[in-house]
């Protein structure tokens, strides 16, 4: 689960991923390279932290 974490929204030259979540234990998720639009990609965020959530059960 994201505990004291973070989500980032970016393309920069060291990836051309458009979303990580990570905490301070590092990556926790990264997102497909491209989305219709960005509420698909954070919808997608959403959805995997839920299954984070739920697989420990948070």
């Amino acid at each position: 689960m994201v505990q004291d974490g973070r989500i980032e929204i970016s393309r920069d030259e060291y990836s051309d991923l458009l979303i990580r979540v990570l905490d301070e234990g590092g990556l926790v998720w990264e997102s497909e390279k491209a989305y219709e639009t960005v509420a698909e990609a954070l919808a997608d965020a959403d959805a995997a932290i839920r299954r984070l959530a739920d697989e420990q059960g948070l």
